[in-house]
């Protein structure tokens, strides 16, 4: 038996007590977030080109030079004189180049086919690397506990939003089309950005370790949550309706502003040829248009509201993330504005779109801060 102790000794050696250690919650379930981070920051900024080279097949009028829907050979372009004059053909059979592009020159196609193609691809590629990633992770059992349906669910939407795409191109084969439908578009482009929120969730939540989030929640500031929830379901709305825009080319039809040629409502509103009035809120340019400036002017002052609620945080990088919101938000508009003063050309269209992108991850980040607030220090000055 071991002699007495004085009180002041430290307990040492074999027998002593093991020291409790910080973060055991997230010993043995933490997997390897760093690594799945980055594999996901690929992915984001995958998704956000597809986007982006999405936007310039719409702009492009390239979405309907690929008449098949072929997810595995497709993936070879054509390769000899013969293959190029078999997709030509293809496509003049159908109603845009008999309607619209008539004595369209092999050379012409070529270019439209190659933006079309391009953005496939891009589509291929990302499912390759999700698969590659997400099962790498899963045979090597480095996904953190709880997270391997939610890296699932980002393939199996990956996958959905390939079958969607289809769906939204075979609208224009047939009958009197020369477009897609802007419905089909509009829920083509809404399921791309619902893919890039989660994935930025995703990684804003693999940022930080298990037990930071949970203590985080603990000072969460439920109103700011609340609203900037509310701003990305306007935000959200908003990038519909410009799907809806983009459709049917009503940024091209009105290019004044504040007014719509003249008029505060354009003319003839609700009227679509042959079509009943509920028809007018997707197919009629005046009517689309104007819906997407009101629901714009909403959400910009609604976003001010947000923006004003924010800044009483008591944390500064929650008070910095609304900041920049704002700040993307005011940019936004003047882009929007250009967008329309412009007709929508090129450049000014797809940095509009882009800008969408940015706004839309800014406001996801905003809301992830009021959720899980970082705690500052005032010896650091970030409090």
């Amino acid at each position: 038996m071991s002699g007495k102790r004085s009180i002041f000794q430290e307990v040492e050696g074999p027998g002593a007590a093991p020291a409790i250690r910080p973060g055991a919650i997230d010993r043995g379930t933490g997997g390897a977030r760093g690594a799945i981070r980055l594999w996901l920051a690929l992915l984001f900024a995958l998704v956000v080109a597809m986007i982006a080279v999405g936007g310039m097949t719409r702009l492009t009028d390239s979405g309907l030079s690929i008449t098949e829907w072929r997810p595995v050979t497709g993936a070879l372009p054509p390769m000899t004189d013969a293959d190029w004059q078999t997709e030509f053909d293809k496509y003049r059979a159908i109603p845009e180049y008999q309607l619209q592009n008539k004595g369209m020159s092999l050379e012409a196609f070529k270019v439209i086919y190659w933006w079309e193609w391009g953005h496939r691809q891009l589509g291929r590629v990302i499912g390759l690397v999700w698969a590659v990633g997400f099962l790498g992770f899963l045979a090597a059992r480095r996904i953190p506990a709880g997270w391997t349906g939610r890296l699932l669910l980002l393939g199996a939407l990956g996958g959905t939003q390939g079958a969607i795409g289809w769906w939204m191109v075979s609208s224009g084969l047939t009958g009197d089309r020369v477009d897609v439908a802007s419905y089909r578009l509009a829920t083509h482009l809404g399921l791309a950005f619902v893919i890039l929120g989660l994935i930025a969730w995703y990684m804003f939540q693999l940022g930080r370790s298990a037990t930071d989030l949970m203590q985080a929640r603990r000072g969460r500031e439920g109103k700011l949550f609340s609203m900037s929830t509310g701003l990305m379901h306007l935000a959200f709305v908003q990038i519909l309706l410009g799907a809806l825009v983009a459709g049917i080319d009503a940024g091209r039809g009105f290019p004044t502003w504040p007014d719509m040629n003249g008029q505060f409502f354009p003319a003839d509103a609700f009227y679509v040829p042959g079509r009943p009035a509920w028809a007018a809120f997707f197919e009629n340019p005046g009517l689309v248009q104007f819906m997407h400036r009101m629901s714009g002017y909403a959400l910009f002052a609604f976003g001010l509201v947000v923006w004003l609620r924010g800044r009483r945080s008591a944390h500064l990088a929650t008070r910095r993330a609304f900041d920049w919101m704002a700040v993307m938000m005011f940019g936004q508009v003047v882009l929007g504005i250009g967008a329309v003063l412009t007709a929508a050309q090129l450049h000014v269209a797809i940095s509009h779109q882009v800008g969408a992108v940015m706004l839309w991850v800014l406001i996801l980040r905003a809301r992830h801060m009021a959720q899980y607030p970082l705690a500052g220090s005032i010896r650091k000055g970030t409090a």
